[in-house]
């Protein structure tokens, strides 16, 4: 399989649904769906919903169930970039190589822009046709956890109180498992369910998208402090400037890369179950490792 190909072929179609699910930039009030439409077409990567993708053709070989929660998925993430732009969080000028949401229509239609991609998630999923395992009531919930005061939020608010002092190891990873991992965990997880994963499956996909998740936001964490912000799409150097709790910053940075590599070794090993249906979702653990080399 040739990856690359495969990421763009897939980042197309989703880019392709995401526009078919949102208000037209036209739809009133205008201000609004723009901004929507800035942040969510800045030209992410799509790694999320093309996990999701991923996770139900290891599961299944097909992704027709999967699309909406792909979709879904990648409006609540880029409702969180948003958010985690805004001056009173990580108050970043610059993401995915321009200006941020708030920079480019103000701080109060970013965040509104922002909360409307998040209720849009929903509404998105809850018109998912869902197979004989799982109800709709499980993605609903599934999606609602990973984003609440116990996940996303939590991971978010753990970030803001850990600037400026110095914290545990322990408390960095419940950071990273949280405002990182535990979204690209439900991404997989949320394939696998739409493709009627076996309990055994959906186990083996959890294991896999917490070691990809954390491993994912080490490398991010790496990254900050040796990579340029052209290369980076946003401005690099920024965590430390800001004192943030980082990988690099608590434990070094060649531990952080030994531990990057191990997470991705686990990763591979929780795809086992799947043998040959899960190289895609080995090849992409790969090649999110490599950003770093």
């Amino acid at each position: 399989m040739e990856l690359s190909a495969y990421l763009a072929n897939r980042q197309k179609e989703i880019d392709r649904a995401l526009n078919g699910y949102l208000p037209k930039a036209s739809n009133k009030p205008a201000t609004i769906h723009k901004a929507m439409r800035y942040s969510l077409f800045a030209g992410g990567k799509r790694l999320r919903p093309i996990l999701c993708l991923a996770a139900a053709e290891s599961c299944s070989g097909t992704t027709d169930a999967a699309m909406p929660l792909a979709c879904a998925v990648e409006c609540i993430h880029t409702y969180s970039l948003i958010h985690d732009d805004l001056p009173s969080m990580d108050n970043d000028d610059f993401r995915r190589g321009r200006p941020t949401c708030h920079k480019a229509f103000g701080e109060g239609i970013a965040i509104l822009a922002g909360d409307a991609l998040l209720t849009i998630a929903f509404e998105i999923l809850a018109a998912v046709k869902m197979g004989r395992r799982y109800q709709l009531r499980d993605t609903l919930a599934e999606l609602a956890r990973a984003a609440g005061s116990r996940k996303l939020i939590a991971g978010q608010v753990a970030d803001l109180e850990a600037e400026g002092r110095t914290i545990t190891r322990p408390e960095l990873r419940y950071i990273h498992e949280n405002k990182t991992a535990a979204l690209l965990t439900t991404s997989v997880r949320l394939g696998a369910m739409s493709a009627n994963a076996t309990p055994r499956h959906l186990a083996a996909m959890t294991e896999f998208g917490r070691s990809l998740g954390l491993a994912f936001q080490v490398i991010d964490d790496i990254l900050d402090v040796t990579q340029t912000s052209e290369k980076l799409g946003k401005s690099a150097g920024k965590d430390v400037a800001a004192k943030k709790a980082t990988y690099p910053a608590v434990i070094g940075l060649e531990k952080s890369r030994w531990e990057a590599q191990q997470l991705t070794n686990r990763a591979h090993s929780a795809l086992a179950v799947f043998q040959s249906r899960g190289e895609t979702l080995s090849a992409i653990a790969s090649y999110l490792l490599e950003r770093e080399y």
